[in-house]
């Protein structure tokens, strides 16, 4: 069975457990009011394939972004985010918005036990790609945007593709200390490196200094504590890791083991199948894992005009 297969099936599953889809319902989209509505949406999409600082290198982040030292409050240029293509809190009736609802879903219900059947630190979401370039930093801080838009959850975005981190770059902060840090000091304080934004529920903790062995700090006995740390500490808190792709490297395979669901980032039309196999293979031990193919197109008759196709699954579903 193909990937849109499993895709399809898993929709209908999701459709009988009471999961909305957006073509379920009528959504009233604000009609282009000028040319410049029509100029941005390529830019939008081109910018959804890729992640922001393929190079990796923090020092290109944009000034854009202030904190304090004090405090580590930031202050969020959201005209600017929303320019880039990425997903603001005044973006509510946009498909983009549309998209991530109907991802954030399912999510949401498990991180709070609010599934089918409890699940263990269901509040730890990776959001991961077999390949870089797929689109999942991309995912990953709408997700967090998206989350932290409903009414009931607070979320913590966390940068832990710690050897090519986009976070801070793509929403315009300076680099700054973080999980890197935390580790190397073998703390579970995260107080301290923790951004708290001016999108009220939604706070940062950013990668961190750059450290020789960033990679292997990810697997290594104080990564695990810290993360076991924070799913209990923080159990009404969405935590979602931006990971590394997990074809990259091995040490994505292990934090994958620590979480309680996966989302995979595929981009259509790019990623090869066997690659998606591949990282499949890699996150057996991970019991939810969620496929978001990442600019979908659909025939003109078909389309509702997302640029993401879904599927959802229990296990080693085949």
């Amino acid at each position: 069975m193909s990937l849109i297969e499993q895709a399809a099936k898993r929709r209908v599953l999701l459709r009988h457990a009471g999961v909305e889809f957006p073509e379920d319902k009528t959504v009233d989209f604000p009609p282009p009011s000028s040319a410049r509505d029509s100029a941005t949406a390529p830019r939008r999409r081109q910018i959804a394939g890729r992640d922001a600082n393929p190079s990796g290198d923090s020092s290109q982040a944009a000034p854009s972004g202030t904190a304090s030292s004090a405090g580590k409050q930031v202050e969020l240029d959201l005209d600017a985010i929303a320019a880039s293509g990425l997903l603001v809190p005044s973006q509510t009736r946009t498909l983009l918005a549309s998209e991530f609802r109907v991802i954030k879903r399912p999510l949401i219900a498990n991180a709070m036990n609010k599934g089918t059947s409890p699940v263990k630190n269901g509040n730890l979401i990776m959001v991961t790609s077999a390949l870089p370039g797929e689109g999942k930093s991309f995912t990953a801080i709408n997700l967090a945007v998206s989350i932290a838009m409903e009414l009931d959850n607070t979320v913590m975005l966390v940068d832990a593709d710690v050897a090519r981190p986009s976070v801070l770059s793509m929403l315009g902060l300076p680099p700054t200390e973080g999980l890197l840090d935390v580790v190397t000091a073998n703390s579970l304080d995260i107080s301290g490196v923790l951004l708290r934004t001016n999108i009220e529920k939604l706070s940062i903790l950013p990668s961190g200094t750059q450290h020789p062995r960033a990679t292997e700090l990810l697997a290594s006995e104080a990564m695990i504590r810290l993360l076991d740390d924070m799913a209990q500490r923080y159990p009404d808190r969405i935590i979602i890791f931006d990971s590394p792709p997990l074809l990259a490297t091995t040490e994505a395979r292990t934090l994958a083991t620590h979480m309680g669901q996966i989302v995979v980032v595929v981009q259509a039309g790019e990623t090869a199948q066997a690659a998606v196999k591949e990282a499949l293979s890699t996150i057996d031990a991970c019991p939810l894992k969620m496929m978001v193919l990442n600019q979908a197109t659909q025939p003109a008759a078909e389309r509702y005009g997302y640029g993401y196709a879904y599927g959802y699954g229990y296990g080693n579903e085949d």
